[in-house]
């Protein structure tokens, strides 16, 4: 075990026997790298703080759980991930869509995306409408498959499927219309 991973056990441990600091340290490690799955999966500051503060008590409260400290960053990545959605699930809709068709205003190679930052991408994906957002960080970012989706928001794999294919085609709709705009 290097220096690394005994100091992660050693967390886990302190922090599943209540111990506050560990905790703090825990989260202080963690917490930027899961608001960052929180806002592209929440799509607003105020939801993603609530479901960042809400994973983390279910994770303290839970980490006896925990069989290996060292796999500590993935599982806190799952709560962190039913989080938000179980509070999608509250708020978003989700609904069969027919193919969609979106017209863009002109004609683009098919390497469009080569020439976008990872920033631009970040922007455009919180401008989708939550449920196609939600979908498609799920497929797209966290790699689940959509049959994993449709389980976990109780939709048919086809509604998971028509709207990554929306997310996916409103986003190219976003980052063009934006790099239009830019010249």
């Amino acid at each position: 075990m290097n220096t690394t991973q005994y100091i992660l056990h050693a967390l886990v441990k302190s922090a599943g026997e209540g111990q506050l600091t560990a905790q703090e340290a825990l989260y202080r490690q963690y917490c930027k790298a899961m608001y960052n799955v929180c806002i592209r999966m929440c799509g607003n500051e105020a939801d993603a703080h609530d479901a960042l503060q809400d994973g983390f008590i279910t994770a303290f409260r839970k980490i006896y759980q925990l069989k290996d400290p060292n796999t500590f960053g993935g599982w806190l990545k799952r709560i962190i991930i039913n989080q938000c959605i179980a509070q999608g699930k509250k708020k978003f809709v989700y609904t069969q869509l027919e193919a969609p068709v979106i017209e863009l205003a002109h004609e683009t190679d098919e390497n469009w995306w080569t020439n976008i930052t990872m920033a631009q991408i970040h922007d455009a994906i919180k401008q989708l409408p939550d449920g196609c957002r939600q979908i498609f960080v799920l497929y797209a970012v966290e790699d689940y498959t959509h049959q994993e989706i449709a389980d976990e928001l109780q939709l048919s794999t086809g509604t998971s499927k028509s709207q990554y294919s929306r997310a996916r085609q409103l986003l190219q709709q976003i980052i063009l219309k934006k790099m239009v705009a830019n010249g």
